[in-house]
């Protein structure tokens, strides 16, 4: 896991810390003290991806997660930034709009939460008043569509703002960029529906905006090309995310993040939508990071196959902050504690030990 060099990112290792969503900001939605020490104690990754966070009040989905669209979160971020450049980190900010993954109950004003189309979801919603049946959705009109895509901007300047190296665009896992792409959320028939290329726009577009205003080379995109997270499908997955591929490599993106199909969930899944990184390899034309599910060896594997540039970790960093050191001093792993991952205090977040020989 040696140095990495692109003509975007320097980068001391091949290790990324994967976004995890913790849920641990505070009051009005923004990170705190405990935050930045919970990444600086990671600061020896070679990238840091934020937890993701939401650009705008409409895009919250769950509670207590950070935001990125006031001053308030931005000084709050700032915080977290000065720490992990202090200890010589480097770190991307996930941008995040839930889209239908959200409630009433978690909506600022109480309205429906947006989607591409009024069609909800095939599970419960976890709101302040606990699980809640999912709500028909408020399908966006052009004009939500344009203003959402104008809040990712926002959020991405404001990122700057506080200090961060680049963004990471969360066109994943079920949330409002990857329902835009699914035919089970996106029954549309404009200009954002329909054909895979106006699926694709939505996502072509707020990656433009972004780009547009910090540099393609601060930007960078988390897709799953996989996945069926929350009730999307995608009844043609490999041409959706060729032709999305082919559209982000003319931006010069900072990098390409694919996860992994989980590997509880295979059934029904073709045998080339099993092991996402190498159908997809050859198409990507930047960096291009693999997660989900590695160990070492496999890390290993998969860099020196050529069939990814960097690999991120993601319950591997939550229990040890020293994992890059770990790995090169052949020493034991801290196991994790899944009933922390989510909410809570500085247990499970801020006291896993560091290693000592």
């Amino acid at each position: 896991m040696q140095p990495f060099e692109s003509e975007c990112l320097r980068l001391p290792n091949r290790f990324v810390m994967a976004p995890l969503t913790r849920q641990r900001a505070g009051k009005g939605w923004v990170p705190t003290a405990s935050t930045a020490l919970y990444y600086s104690q990671r600061a020896s990754a070679g990238l840091i991806i934020s937890e993701a966070s939401q650009i705008s009040p409409k895009g919250l989905g769950y509670a207590n997660t950070p935001g990125i669209y006031n001053y308030e979160q931005v000084e709050g971020w700032r915080r977290i930034t000065d720490a992990v450049h202090d200890r010589g980190g480097r770190i991307f900010i996930q941008l995040w709009h839930v889209g239908r993954h959200s409630h009433p109950l978690l909506q600022q004003d109480g309205s429906l939460p947006f989607a591409p189309s009024a069609v909800p979801e095939n599970m419960p919603i976890t709101t302040p008043a606990g699980k809640m049946e999912p709500v028909v959705p408020h399908a966006m009109t052009i004009e939500e569509i344009s203003s959402t895509i104008s809040d990712y901007k926002n959020a991405a300047l404001l990122a700057m703002d506080a200090g961060f190296d680049g963004v990471e665009i969360h066109a994943a896992n079920g949330y409002l960029i990857d329902q835009f792409l699914s035919d089970s959320s996106n029954l549309r028939s404009d200009a954002y529906g329909g054909s895979i290329a106006s699926k694709c726009r939505f996502a072509i577009e707020v990656t433009e905006a972004i780009s547009s205003v910090i540099g393609a080379c601060r930007t960078g995109i988390r897709l799953s090309p996989s996945g069926t997270n929350f009730g999307v499908r995608n009844q043609k997955p490999v041409e959706t995310f060729e032709y999305l591929i082919n559209e982000l490599n003319n931006f010069g993106l900072a990098y390409i993040h694919l996860i992994e199909p989980d590997q509880a969930r295979l059934e029904g899944l073709p045998q080339y939508l099993r092991r996402v990184t190498p159908h997809f390899r050859p198409l990507v034309q930047s960096t291009l990071i693999t997660s989900a599910g590695y160990n070492f060896s496999r890390a290993e594997a998969v860099v020196e196959e050529g069939l990814a540039d960097l690999v991120a970790f993601g319950k591997l960093f939550i229990s040890n902050p020293d994992l890059v050191e770990r790995y090169h001093a052949d020493a034991p792993l801290n196991p994790w504690d899944e009933t922390t991952f989510y909410g809570g205090d500085h247990r499970g977040y801020t006291d896993y030990p560091f290693y000592t020989s």
